[in-house]
């Protein structure tokens, strides 16, 4: 688990409770009781089993005093002497401290039964947690019940007055996101949702295992999305502007099942005044994650920052705005916005920003762009390397921001790369043609599959001294020549090309991994 991206808290609810029992006492007091159905005391066809301050743990939580409370809503469920599931005949009608269940059937034959709280979706020993869930306001817990809380107790006999007494053992794991930011330009943004994925099974139908109480069988669902919009001040989303955890501004809550799990979280944030809403992912270790359990969740929102110095005719020795960069506000400087333009880049070869110029069929960079991968490399990237679109995940550059790139495999992990040939087996130094275009998916890779990709964002180009396509393609300059071009590597939404271009572009120049 990394450290810098969370923290952990493992705090048993059963456990926190008890720790707060004799101050919380007074406090539960003033939550009355309710019910709706029959609550007949006198009636003896229905058993009372009592929930409240003596079994301590209910189904909501307060996350800052440690109070909790049954839902209106809540029922219970119990196999009666004849072994058929009695559902409670009635529910706490608003917020509850303590409640009596009144159940039908006889409870005659023992002293302890099984009571089972499947949750709002659920029933009998039926649970499900569900992949889509909802909070509207930051920090409550109240939908908890239909977001998949669960819980099983062995209710005893207390008296012939309050009947049989139990404390739920809670089933799911609770995770508690906190974000902030560090960086301004997101200071004015919202939380939209959390999409959580997993490795495995995080989400689905369940059943309460009557020995252990634990959730049991596998289900096929990995990705829980929680949506953090409500009404009024929050129909935006969460605020994000605090630049330290505060789980009063944004505190979210998603409840998955428990068990050992790689997690890669997506926040979605949404800059209203400008309507980009974007994403910012986290990817952590495997973990396991345990029931009864709520873990803190904190997590600085920072978004790579890509700055303007690398843009480059090909294997020039400076790059394109040196002297004039956007840094300096300089009038008739860099450009930093689409389609603006300044007149003050390189003419000619006087100019060491000009592009390496040469002649001949086919040679090498040996300044700026000799980090880059050559035509054959890029190729492997391209064909092999299961390019994957994000639509959606957030950076800025130049003060701005803007969301999209591609993800490829690291060349450790593509099958047969080498320098030497391209997957078709020639040398694209001496035998390449013009152009190839290859698809690109838009599934995103998993949670286990994540540290296998890197990430190159659409930053678009310099023509002539005008911003292009940025937001929009990725152009980045391969080592290699052809005819007096250079190879590159080109994506959008959909596709990838290796193909060669006029060295005069001011195209991106990096390693790759």
């Amino acid at each position: 688990m990394k450290k810098n991206l969370f923290k952990t808290r493992l705090l048993s609810f059963a456990a926190f409770c008890g720790l707060v029992l004799a101050f919380a006492s007074c406090a539960n007091e003033d939550v009355a009781q309710s019910t709706t159905g029959t609550d007949n005391e006198n009636d003896k066809n229905l058993t009372t089993f009592v929930a409240g301050d003596e079994a301590k743990t209910r189904t909501s939580m307060d996350y800052t005093s440690g109070d909790f409370y049954w839902e209106a809503g809540d029922y219970i469920y119990v196999k009666d002497d004849n072994n058929v599931w009695r559902k409670s005949t009635n529910a706490p009608a608003s917020k509850a401290a303590s409640f009596k269940f009144k159940v039908p059937g006889k409870f005659t034959k023992g002293n302890t039964y099984k009571v089972y709280y499947p949750g709002k979706n659920g029933g009998n020993d039926q649970v499900t947690i569900p992949a889509a869930q909802t909070q509207k306001v930051p920090n409550t817990t109240d939908h908890f019940g239909v977001s998949g809380d669960c819980g099983t107790a062995d209710a005893s006999w207390s008296n012939a007055k309050n009947g049989f007494a139990f404390a739920l053992d809670h089933q799911t794991a609770i995770l508690v996101f906190q974000p902030y930011v560090s960086n301004i330009v997101l200071k004015d943004c919202y939380l939209t949702k959390v999409e959580v994925t997993s490795d495995n099974d995080i989400t689905d139908t369940y059943t309460l295992d009557p020995a252990t109480g634990e959730l049991t069988g596998t289900g096929t669902g990995n990705q829980i999305i929680l949506t953090t919009k409500g009404a009024g001040a929050y129909a935006k989303g969460f605020p994000v502007n605090t630049t330290s955890a505060s789980v009063t501004t944004n505190g979210a809550y998603m409840l998955i099942k428990p068990g050992t799990h790689t997690l890669k979280i997506r926040y979605w944030i949404e800059d209203v005044a400008t309507h980009v809403e974007g994403t910012i992912t986290k990817t952590l270790s495997a973990f396991n994650y345990a029931k009864n359990t709520y873990y803190d969740m904190t997590a600085d929102l920072k978004i790579t920052v890509y700055d303007g110095d690398h843009y480059y005719m090909w294997d020039a020795q400076k790059q394109y705005w040196d002297g004039w960069e956007w840094t300096k506000n300089l009038t008739n400087g860099q450009p930093v916005l689409l389609a603006k333009k300044s007149t003050n880049f390189a003419k000619n070869n006087t100019d060491q920003r000009w592009y390496r110029e040469g002649s001949g069929y086919s040679f090498d960079a040996t300044a700026s762009c000799a980090i880059t991968p050559n035509v054959n490399e890029m190729l492997w990237y391209a064909r092999k390397g299961d390019p994957r679109w994000d639509a959606d995940e957030l950076w800025s550059t130049m003060g701005h921001l803007y969301k999209g790139g591609m993800w490829f495999k690291k060349k450790a992990y593509i099958s047969g790369f080498n320098d030497n040939t391209s997957p078709d087996g020639t040398d694209w130094r001496n035998n390449g043609t013009q152009l190839g275009t290859w698809p690109a998916s838009n599934i995103l890779p998993s949670a286990s599959e994540a540290s296998k990709y890197f990430y190159l964002p659409v930053l678009g180009y310099y023509e002539t001294g005008q911003l292009r396509n940025i937001g929009i393609w990725g152009n980045y300059w391969s080592r290699s020549t052809k005819y007096g071009n250079a190879y590159c590597l080109s994506f959008r939404q959909g596709f990838v090309n290796v193909y060669y271009e006029p060295r005069k572009y001011g195209y991106r120049v990096q390693a790759f991994e």
